[in-house]
C-alpha cells in the first residue's frame, strides 16, 4: 500500500490531471467518435465526467488484479560515463550500466520501485506494455507529477501478464539517452522449454558522441527542414509541476526550470545551442518501411550497450535451445534482426503468445518486442541488427565452439531471407479477443480515427492535424470494444503505441501495444476497454512524439 505521505502529495496533482489538465471533448455516445474535429472546449473550469488516474474506478481495477508477493527495487537516474565498446560517453543512465539493470518478476507479483532522480532535470518512469493502474503509468502532468531533480517517487502496482517489457522515461527526449532497461515478467506456468535465455536490447545511440545530445538533435530537426524553428513550442510534458505541490503548468504557456550550468536543455525548453555535427538524416529509404526510413543519422548502433567494435558474446553448447527476447529501445530506428546460420521460431510479440512461425529475420519498430527460439549450431555466429534503411548495424556474437569471430561488417544471408512482420503472425488462441456481442469481424462499439499528419519539411507531426494538446481527449467507456483506425497521411512510417492496453491486429493477428503504420496506409486495431484512466497514444519515434504526435484516450465515468 502506498504511504499516506505519498498519497497526500500525489493526490492533489492527480486530481488536477484527471479533471483539469485535459478539457473534455464532446462524447457522441455513438459508434464513431472523432473529437479531433470537436469545437467549443470549455476553458472556464475542469472537464466533467472523466475517470481520474487515481479514481475509485482505477482502484477497483487494480484490486481485481490481486496482490501477490512484493518485489522491491531501487533505481537511480543519474549522470554517468559509459563504455559502449571502445568508446566512453557522458550520458544519463540508471546506475552505471547500459541497458539498466534488468527487473525480473513473476506474473501475479506486486512490483514496488523507488526511483531516485539525481539528474539535473525532472524525469519519470513509464512501464512500456504493461496493463497497470493508471496513476503508475509514468506520464508527467497526466498521470503523475514529474519527479523533480533531487526527489524520489514510489511506483507500486500489480503485474498481471507475463511477457517481455521494458521501462524508460516519458519526459522530453530522455529515452534517447541511456535511461532504459528490460522488465521481464515470467510465466509461472511457462509452456516453452529451453536451456538458456538471453535478453537482447537494440538501440541507436547519439548522446555524448562528438558533443551531440538528443535535445540538440531535436532542435536541429525542428529548424533544418524548411527553415522553421518550433523551439519555443516544445511538447515536453514533464517539466511543469514539481513533486512538492507546486502548480502544474499546462502544455500552453509552460514554465521551465532553469538548467544548471553546463547541463543539456530538455525538449520543450528554448532550443539549445547546436552541439556536435549535424545528425539530420537525408535519403535513407526502405521498401519494408514504405519509403523514408528515419530522421536521425546515429553514429552508433548498440546491442546490449555494446558497439560492433567490442560486441557482447553469448555462450552456449551446440544443440542448446535458446530463448531470445528482443527489445527495440531505439529513438528513430527500425531494426532487421537475425542470427547468422540459424532460423528463428517466433513465439511472442509485445509480451503475448502467437502461433509459432519460423523465419530467417524479423523487423522491429521502436518499442516493439519479439521472443524467439533457436537451436544453437556449432561455431561462432553473428547476431546482427541491421538499422533498416540506414546502412549501419549493431552486432553481438553467439559462440558455441572454437573459430574466429566474424568481422563487424558481416551481413548474414538470413537478413535477405524470409522476413516476418507483425501482420503475418496470428495470435495464439489463448489471447485472441473474445467473441461476444461484437465478435471478431463484427462492428465495434466505438471507432476512433487517428489520422497521422505532418512532414519533415515543417516537423509538425500530429494526430488529426493537432499537435499534443491538453485541452483534448478521445473518450471511451469501460466495457466497450474500441477500434482505433490509424490513417497514415504522411510519407513516413510511425510505430504507434497505446499505454495500458494491448490491441489485436486485423484478421486474427497478434496482440500488440505497438504497431507499425506504413505511409499512405490504414491500420485498424481493436481493444477491449477494461483499464480505466487517462492513457497516452503516441508515435514511438521519440522526436515525432515530442514534436506533437501524441494524444490521450480518456475513460468516461
Amino acid at each position: 500500500m502506498r504511504t499516506p505521505t505519498r498519497r497526500a502529495v500525489l493526490g492533489a496533482g492527480i486530481a488536477a490531471a484527471g479533471s483539469g489538465l485535459l478539457a473534455a471533448c464532446s462524447d457522441s455516445g455513438g459508434s464513431s467518435d472523432n473529437p479531433g474535429d470537436a469545437k467549443g472546449t470549455d476553458r472556464s473550469g475542469p472537464p466533467k465526467g472523466y475517470v481520474s488516474p487515481d479514481g475509485e474506478e482505477v482502484a477497483a481495477a487494480e484490486a481485481a488484479r490481486g496482490s501477490g508477493p512484493v518485489r522491491k527495487v531501487k533505481l537511480t537516474a543519474t549522470a554517468a560515463r559509459l563504455d559502449l565498446g571502445g568508446r566512453t560517453v557522458a550520458t544519463w543512465a540508471y546506475g552505471d550500466q547500459l541497458p539498466g539493470r534488468e527487473i525480473r518478476v513473476t506474473a501475479g507479483d506486486t512490483l514496488a520501485v523507488t526511483v531516485a532522480n539525481h539528474l539535473p532535470r525532472s524525469t519519470s518512469m513509464h512501464w512500456h506494455g504493461l496493463a497497470l493502474r493508471n496513476d503508475m503509468d509514468g506520464v508527467p502532468d497526466l498521470t503523475q507529477r514529474p519527479i523533480k531533480a533531487g526527489a524520489t517517487f514510489d511506483y507500486r502496482f500489480a503485474v498481471e501478464h507475463p511477457g517481455t517489457y521494458w521501462f524508460h522515461p516519458h519526459s522530453g527526449v530522455q529515452q534517447d539517452r541511456g535511461l532504459y532497461a528490460p522488465l521481464i515478467v515470467e510465466d509461472p506456468k511457462e509452456p516453452l522449454k529451453y536451456d538458456k535465455e538471453w535478453v537482447v536490447v537494440l538501440d541507436d545511440w547519439v548522446d555524448g558522441v562528438d558533443g551531440s545530445t538528443p535535445d540538440a538533435v531535436l532542435a536541429e530537426l525542428r529548424k533544418g527542414m524548411g527553415g522553421m524553428d518550433h523551439g519555443d513550442e516544445g511538447m515536453d510534458h514533464g517539466g511543469g509541476m514539481d513533486h512538492s505541490g507546486h502548480s502544474m503548468s499546462g502544455m500552453s504557456g509552460m514554465t521551465y526550470e532553469k538548467a544548471p550550468a553546463g547541463s543539456p536543455s530538455p525538449a520543450g525548453s528554448p532550443s539549445p545551442a547546436p552541439s556536435g555535427p549535424s545528425r539530420m538524416l537525408m535519403g535513407a529509404t526502405s521498401d519494408l518501411l514504405g519509403g523514408d526510413a528515419g530522421d536521425v543519422a546515429y553514429p552508433l548502433h548498440l546491442v546490449n550497450g555494446r558497439s560492433p567494435d567490442d560486441p557482447q558474446t553469448f555462450r552456449a553448447e551446440p544443440g542448446d535451445r535458446v530463448r531470445i527476447r528482443f527489445i527495440n529501445a531505439g529513438g528513430d530506428t527500425a531494426y532487421r534482426v537475425c542470427l547468422g546460420g540459424h532460423r528463428m521460431t517466433v513465439t511472442h510479440t509485445d509480451g503475448y503468445p502467437v502461433e509459432h512461425a519460423e523465419t530467417d529475420a524479423l523487423l522491429l519498430g521502436m518499442g516493439e518486442r519479439y521472443d524467439v527460439l533457436v537451436t544453437a549450431g556449432d561455431g561462432v555466429f553473428p547476431l546482427t541488427a541491421l538499422a533498416e534503411g540506414k546502412k549501419a548495424s549493431g552486432l553481438a556474437l553467439l559462440r558455441t565452439g572454437g573459430g574466429a569471430a566474424p568481422k563487424k561488417s558481416v551481413r548474414p544471408k538470413e537478413l535477405d531471407g524470409k522476413l516476418l512482420t507483425a501482420g503475418q503472425l496470428k495470435a495464439d488462441a489463448s489471447v485472441r479477443l473474445r467473441s461476444g456481442r461484437t465478435g471478431e469481424g463484427d462492428r465495434p462499439d466505438r471507432t476512433i480515427t487517428m489520422r497521422l499528419t505532418g512532414s519533415m519539411a515543417k516537423y509538425d507531426w500530429a494526430v488529426n492535424g493537432r499537435r499534443y494538446d491538453p485541452d483534448q481527449r478521445y473518450p471511451v467507456r469501460a466495457g466497450e470494444r474500441v477500434r482505433l483506425s490509424f490513417v497514415n497521411a504522411t510519407t513516413m512510417w510511425h510505430p504507434m503505441h497505446l499505454h495500458g492496453h494491448t490491441f489485436a491486429l486485423p484478421g486474427g493477428g497478434p496482440r500488440k501495444d505497438t504497431a507499425i503504420v506504413l505511409p499512405g496506409k490504414r491500420l485498424n486495431v481493436d481493444f477491449d476497454a477494461r483499464n480505466p484512466g487517462l492513457w497516452m497514444l503516441h508515435c514511438h519515434n521519440v522526436y515525432h512524439a515530442e514534436s506533437g504526435m501524441m494524444t490521450v484516450l480518456g475513460y468516461r465515468k
